[in-house]
């Protein structure tokens, strides 16, 4: 089994965005020397919560950080964007890092419409052009576009020797299907909703056809894990992240509260209730729990690789339960 990290560089409340991408950076040279394969920064918009704004950014300076670990983005929200553009960023990238960049794309609009319409100008981009940048963005990586397309004679450069590989996101068939019918990697949003997981990772390999990105289907599962040497302190990590959930399904403040901010008011049983439902896409617990649940988890979805999320408020609690987790597996 292989261990891979996201990181939506959330602020914990009293951090500043300063703070918190230096955190990143640490955070990123702690779980390469624990031996995890991939570190993937996330792209969010207008939010005061979350410090992962430009992504091309943040894997410059992670990359420039660290050695060997792959650094990467999960992902660029593509429909908001030039595939041309994107392409050119991410092998600029590769000529710096050779073998090291990921390039994960999104589906998603990246916020609200006033966000979107700031984010593309206000050009009425439509997400159901997906599929269709998909395909130009590898042809542009691959100087692969058709003879007929239009921009056919427009390279994307540095024309470097390897390419990044192409990642897709997704939380649907539409999205396992998309990432096989164009031969690309496929990453499960289970921390986002579980719902389907099996019967979408099964649909992308039966789908996927080879092709100059991939000759054979490749897969990760995204899933928030906490870990602590034991459940009572698995447990008290895990309130800042529940109401952290909490507060972004309502659309409030996205800063991590801390334990004592969590303590001073009760839950209502409505967000009991939701917590509950949330827990579904947590795995939380000592390091022999942790271990049982990402291996029963990988038979399920039949792949060798995770990408754990833990969005608690104390960093140094966050470094420790990625330490254990690498004990028990790596």
């Amino acid at each position: 089994m292989k261990l891979s990290v996201l990181d939506q560089a959330p602020i914990s409340r009293g951090d500043t965005p300063e703070q918190t991408l230096a955190n990143s950076l640490e955070l990123a040279q702690w779980t390469e020397q624990l031996g995890y394969n991939r570190y993937w920064v996330a792209e969010h918009h207008n939010t005061n919560g979350l410090a992962s704004s430009s992504p091309e950014i943040m894997i410059t300076r992670i990359a420039s950080v660290t050695t060997k670990i792959k650094v990467g983005s999960g992902g660029v929200l593509l429909p908001q964007y030039s595939p041309y553009k994107i392409a050119e960023d991410f092998k600029t990238l590769a000529g710096f890092f050779p073998e090291r960049i990921d390039l994960g794309v999104g589906r998603s609009p990246g916020g609200s419409q006033l966000t979107r319409s700031a984010l593309t100008d206000h050009q009425n981009k439509s997400l159901s052009d997906f599929p269709r940048q998909l395909i130009d963005l590898q042809g542009f990586l691959h100087n692969s576009l058709p003879r007929e397309h239009e921009f056919r004679l427009v390279k994307a450069g540095p024309r470097v020797e390897k390419v990044p590989p192409i990642w897709v996101l997704g939380l649907s068939e539409r999205g396992g299907t998309n990432a096989a019918e164009l031969g690309v990697g496929f990453v499960f949003g289970h921390f986002i909703n579980p719902a389907n997981g099996e019967k979408i990772m099964q649909t992308y390999r039966e789908k996927f056809k080879p092709s100059v990105s991939m000759d054979q289907p490749k897969t990760m599962v995204c899933i928030f894990v906490i870990c602590a040497e034991t459940e009572e302190e698995a447990e008290e990590l895990a309130l800042t992240q529940d109401k952290w959930l909490l507060s972004v399904g309502k659309g409030a403040d996205t800063k991590v509260p801390s334990i004592e901010e969590v303590r001073k008011k009760p839950f209502t049983q409505e967000e009991l209730d939701m917590m509950k439902k949330n827990r579904e896409r947590c795995i939380i617990g000592t390091p022999s729990k942790i271990k049982q649940e990402l291996t029963r988890l990988q038979h399920m979805y039949q792949t060798e690789e995770f990408m754990l999320i833990t969005n608690i408020h104390d960093f140094e609690a966050k470094k420790r339960s990625y330490q254990l987790i690498a004990e028990a597996i790596l």
